[in-house]
Formats: structure tokens, sequence, C-alpha cells
């Protein structure tokens, strides 16, 4: 399993850099290209980036789906306030929250909240419904505060200053 929490403190070349310009650019980019890009043979290149896998700086590559195109239109991020900042507390939301219907991600919070959830549903009553059925009944959970989304508008740059 990668080490996502030492990711940042291994040193990336130039060529690491390179690889990652263009895979953050188009992740289906063929190996045989990706190497012809970077100036590597492509089992060098293969080799490459089965490394910033293992080593946690690629996280993975995925399809992005438009939730409104698969009949989730309503977007919204709910803050979590746990009941207490007890270590069980915060595993047992932890590992819960992701697998709860709706859920696209889990943010773990520093400040006031303790969790932000990005979730998509199909309509007001399913979000009413995901709230008290699967956050107020929670026993961690002591308050939510939701805040709907209009609009997702990705960064341009995807990472890419530091690259």
């Amino acid at each position: 399993m990668p080490n996502y929490s030492h990711a940042h403190r291994a040193p990336l070349d130039d060529v690491d850099r390179a690889i990652l310009r263009i895979l953050v650019d188009n992740a289906r980019t063929p190996n045989n290209a990706l190497a012809e890009a970077v100036g590597i043979a492509p089992s060098t290149c293969l080799a490459r980036v089965r490394a910033l896998r293992e080593r946690g700086v690629i996280r993975g590559f995925r399809a992005e789906i438009a939730p409104a195109a698969i009949g989730l239109p309503l977007q919204a991020m709910i803050s979590v306030r746990l009941r207490a900042h007890t270590r069980e507390q915060n595993e047992s939301f932890r590992d819960t929250a992701p697998d709860m219907p709706g859920v696209v991600a889990v943010f773990h919070m520093a400040g006031s909240d303790d969790y932000l959830l990005h979730v998509a549903l199909a309509h007001p009553d399913a979000l009413r419904d995901f709230v008290v059925d699967h956050l107020t009944t929670h026993p961690a959970v002591a308050q939510t505060r939701t805040n709907l989304i209009f609009e997702q508008i990705a960064g341009r740059r995807h990472l890419t200053p530091e690259l």
C-alpha cells in the first residue's frame, strides 16, 4: 500500500516532474508517448511511474464523472463537528463516512469543524434523508451544517506550478 503521508518527502528529479506534468494534463497518456515526451525508454518510464505510485506521489488514475449526468444533480458540502475529539470517535466516523450513500469525498479538517463531506444526491429529500439518517444518527456526530454547491469549477493548473 502506498505511503501517502510521506509522499511530500520523496525527492523528485526533472524527469519525474516532467512525467507528472504530462499525467496531470492527461492521465490516459500511453506509456510509449509519455516516455518519448520525457526522453526516456518506455521500460524506464513504466518503472518511474510505478515508483511514483509506490511512493504515494501518484495517488491514482480515475474517471471524473459529472454527478448530474448520472442522476445526481444536487451537490453539497456538509461540515461535521464531532461530540469529542477522541481517537475512537474520529476512527468511528472516518471508517463509516466514505461508505455513506452519496459521499464523493471526505476531508478530515483542522479548525471549527472536524470533517467536510462532499455529497452528490438526486434531490433535496435525499439530502435531508442523508443528514437525518446517516449523520445525525451517528454516535460520534454532534453537529452538521450543509452548504449547497451551485457549480464546481476545477482549478486550471492542477498542482502543476510546483512541478
